[in-house]
């Protein structure tokens, strides 16, 4: 009898190993991120990163952050460390400098594939260098060769951005940490610039390795009437009342697990607008920033078909779904008896609450809240599929439909999503709301932006019900339509955007471009709003000028580059890779197909192999070990579980029988 008990468990236990090595193969078979297992002869080793600091400077409406990373080689032998990690998607990168010792090499901007090749020869002959690279807008690659053993290295990186306030709030977001990407992309698919994804993370829990610190220093230009972090514990010091400095605490504990989020409100109802101007030596910049007419709710709005689409993978699994669910059931609530609406929930495959829209009574609401309570996370994001599904789903004659896309963002092919949107405007526009602590804003606000929408993020559970209440806010009207811009007496060219889109949102309307000549005559802003015909004249002579700040040339550049490259499904055509090209190089910008290289012409150890090493990442604050590829996703079925001891048991039978005879 112990015969054949050890003969079924053995049998279980070769079926069960059989279907681990089929579902492990088929996990490794995609360049997926995976989790960092301890082990060689020093795990220092494994963690080159060991200090990322962050200075921000906030003047008026824009921040200069620089960014120290400290790179040091605690083990025996040289080594490569290679890093992953976020920006903003409105940080237009302009410099980077390396220090080694008292040496300091002030990196050069040059094509993509020529700054890749001259780090390889310097790598190769033992020489210190450091590259960085734009994988998405949103996502960074710092790379550092040859860091011999008792070696410190500090790279530092400025960028620059554009603060715009909305309902009269400004926020500063620093990306801290990049979520794990989901692509079912196998390594013989992927292009060398998509191999990023496959990185290493530590598990949930894991102490950190690296140190992480943060400081602002703002300078609004108008008193500071409230100021707070819902990401992080910050002390704040006034050196007036427009000024003030903020750092994390120090029982924040590690910080660099999620965005570091600052909001704050100056006082007066009114937010800084007018016409900002850059004067330089070859061109002159400017930059015009006007608050929009106040929001009139009119009295009869059209109905409306809501299609929501949720993420219901592994790494939206617990805190992330769970306020996924709360949003949902707010935006339900906020539903009027007129409207109609469908849920989709997504991971893998996905599932529809109805064929088709179904009105917005209480019983087809209570019916979508059940469907969305029995939901919980696992499996990877295939947002493309679902969202393709999506667009083909019926819809009401005659009716506006809207699709909103509650998601983390951790995908890989954010441009094919981008793409698909374009495609389907003609019937669909397209909301996005970005649900974790470290959102995948690049997804979030291209998602919107490709489909006429607009970008919410909600980094809280306590959030949720505010977000709601200002997506209901925003579809209901918007504040100013056939919007035209107009520029008399001023000389302007190169205007940014080129057709400016209907205004929803109660933040202001933003135009950048150059000028020549002299700054005079008028810029006027005229549109429909809700009360009708409305018209603003600014006097381009009294503009405020901002030579010393030269940020304004950076961002016209950045924002010229996003909208061909970011947005754009036809990026890759050689005419915009030409054009993206050159404005990286004129401007000394970091793009999709320019990277900053930093060379120390020193030999360090000629003719010696050095060993590549990946920086873990940790995982974002509140996300499951199951965004990362393996977890808990390759324990089988229950089923399976029973259909192996069937298996054993037929097996077992015949013999069974045979003894009792």
């Amino acid at each position: 009898m112990k015969r054949i008990v050890v003969l079924f468990f053995l049998l279980l236990g070769i079926i069960n190993l059989m279907f681990f090595s089929r579902v492990a193969s088929s996990e490794e078979h995609s360049i997926s991120p995976y989790f960092f297992v301890e082990g060689g002869e020093s795990s220092l080793e494994h963690f080159p990163l060991k200090d990322t600091a962050v200075d921000v400077v906030i003047s008026g409406v824009f921040a200069a952050v620089t960014v120290r990373q400290v790179y040091s080689n605690m083990g025996g032998e040289p080594i490569n460390g290679s890093y992953i990690f976020p920006g903003s998607t409105r940080a237009a990168v302009h410099g980077m400098k390396m220090t080694i010792g008292d040496r300091v090499v002030k990196a050069k901007i040059k094509e993509k594939e020529e700054a890749r090749k001259t780090f390889a020869a310097a790598k190769q002959h033992g020489k210190n260098a450091s590259l960085l690279e734009q994988k998405r807008a949103n996502v960074f690659s710092m790379e550092v060769a040859n860091i011999m053993p008792g070696d410190t290295i500090e790279i530092e990186l400025s960028y620059t951005e554009l603060l715009v306030p909305e309902d009269g709030t400004y926020a500063f977001v620093y990306p801290a940490v990049v979520g794990p990407r989901y692509t079912s992309v196998t390594p013989e698919e992927a292009s060398p610039s998509e191999r990023w994804v496959q990185n290493p993370y530590l598990k949930k829990g894991s102490a950190p390795r690296t140190n992480f610190s943060i400081k602002v220093a703002l300078a609004a230009g108008l008193p500071i009437q409230e100021i707070g972090s819902g990401s992080h514990d910050i002390d704040v010091s006034f050196r007036e009342q427009s000024q003030a400095l903020v750092t994390l605490t120090k029982e924040d504990g590690f910080g660099g697990d999620r965005d570091f989020i600052l909001d704050y409100r100056l006082a007066g109802t009114n937010i800084s607008t007018g016409l900002i101007l850059q004067q330089g030596e070859d061109e002159n910049f400017f930059l015009l920033m006007t608050q929009p007419p106040k929001r009139v709710q009119p009295d009869h709005i059209p109905a409306r078909e809501y299609l929501f689409v949720i993420d219901v993978s592994g790494s939206m699994s617990g805190y992330p779904l769970d306020t996924a669910k709360l949003l949902v059931k707010d935006l339900l609530g906020d539903l009027r008896p007129t409207d109609t609406f469908n849920v989709m929930f997504f991971a893998g495959d996905s599932e529809v609450l109805s064929k088709g829209p179904v009105p917005a009574t209480q019983a087809n609401i209570q019916r979508a809240l059940a469907m969305i309570g029995s939901s919980s996370g696992g499996g990877g994001t295939e947002l493309k599929k679902a969202m393709n599904r999506a667009m083909k789903l019926p819809k009401q004659e005659g009716v506006s439909r809207t699709m909103v896309v509650l998601t983390d963002g951790y995908i890989h092919a954010e441009k094919e999503v981008f793409e698909l949107i374009q495609q389907n405007l003609g019937h669909t526009n397209v909301f996005a709301f970005g649900i974790g602590s470290s959102v995948n804003r690049y997804l979030v606000e291209g998602m919107a932006k490709a489909g006429q929408g607009e970008p919410f993020v909600v980094t809280r559970a306590d959030e949720a019900e505010a977000a709601a209440s200002n997506f209901a806010r925003y579809i209901s009207q918007p504040v100013l339509t056939d919007i035209d811009v107009a520029f008399s007496g001023i000389d302007v060219y190169d205007v940014e955007p080129p057709v400016v889109p209907d205004l929803f949102a109660e933040r202001p309307l933003i135009v950048m471009g150059k000028w020549r000549g002299e700054p005079t005559g008028l810029v006027t802003v005229s549109g429909t709003s809700g009360t009708g015909p409305y018209t603003r004249k600014i006097p381009a002579g009294g503009a405020v000028d901002h030579s010393r700040d030269g940020a304004l040339h950076y961002l016209w550049a950045r924002t010229r580059i996003s909208r061909i490259s970011d947005f754009n499904s036809r990026q890759g055509s050689t005419q915009h890779r030409e054009e993206i090209v050159a404005l990286g190089l004129k401007y000394n910008l970091l793009t999709p197909f320019t990277s900053f290289i930093a060379v120390d012409e020193i030999i360090r150890h000629p003719n010696l192999d050095s060993r590549d090493v990946k920086q873990p990442l940790p995982l974002p604050a509140r996300v499951s070990n199951l965004a990362v590829g393996g977890g808990v996703r390759r324990v089988p079925e229950p089923g399976l579980f029973l259909l192996a001891a069937l298996v054993c048991a037929s097996m077992l039978l015949p013999r069974l029988r045979r003894k009792r005879r």
